[in-house]
């Protein structure tokens, strides 16, 4: 009987030496897919782009963070980052989101290649003094996780014509609102990479998982 044991955890830690090795290299085979409008669901997006194929990239944006400094691409240059919207006052999806994000940017803090963005679309009430607040609620280093405001027109048209994040219509107006779960995962070439349900754990888990295959692509 002892040698039967023996002989199973002989197997076991081969297995186990095993996927240490092939686990990594099957990672740095796969690629992600890089998302264009005509792949996304049109829903997502708007009319007049539903038929681009190629070329789309995150748009040049200009906001504020939580210290009061200006936001811009440039800050995300060379870095793979996940982006979300949110606002402070939210009861509901937005503390999960936050949290989530919370545990990945402390998971990531070490690694100067990814970064996180929040977006607020609440922007006339979320002030720099009130996003600082929440920020440090959610340990969120400014250095690492920008949580921004800004004119209210320009982080709409990003949330549904750069990140195609939102199925609902509108003009960045006084009554236009928007409210989703979505993280996207974008590259070192402002492309999008992936969408994750940022209140699900499963999501969260693909979402570690896609940004370790992101990773293995830039050291090729």
């Amino acid at each position: 009987m002892k040698r039967y044991k023996w002989i199973l955890l002989a197997f076991a830690s081969i297995w186990i030496a095993g996927m240490v090795v092939v686990y990594p290299m099957l990672k740095k085979q796969q690629r992600l897919q890089v998302y264009q409008p005509s792949d996304i669901n049109p829903q997502l997006v708007d009319t007049d782009m539903q038929r681009t194929a190629k070329a789309h990239r995150i748009a040049e944006f200009k906001l504020i963070d939580q210290t009061g400094d200006t936001v811009t691409n440039d800050d995300f240059k060379d870095r793979i980052y996940v982006s979300d919207f949110f606002f402070t006052t939210c009861p509901s999806i937005c503390p999960k989101m936050t949290a989530n994000l919370s545990e990945l940017a402390e998971l990531y803090k070490a690694d100067n290649d990814i970064m996180f963005l929040s977006h607020s679309v609440t922007p006339e009430k979320d002030s720099v003094p009130v996003l600082a607040a929440y920020g440090e609620k959610y340990g969120a280093d400014p250095s690492k996780w920008k949580l921004v405001t800004g004119p209210k027109k320009h982080i709409y048209e990003l949330a549904r014509r750069s990140y195609f994040a939102v199925t609902t219509e509108g003009d960045g107006g006084e009554r236009d609102f928007i409210h989703t779960e979505n993280f996207i995962l974008v590259d070192k070439e402002r492309k999008i990479r992936g969408f994750y349900d940022g209140t699900s754990k499963e999501d969260m888990d693909r979402l570690k998982d896609d940004i370790t295959i992101l990773r293995y692509e830039y050291e090729d």
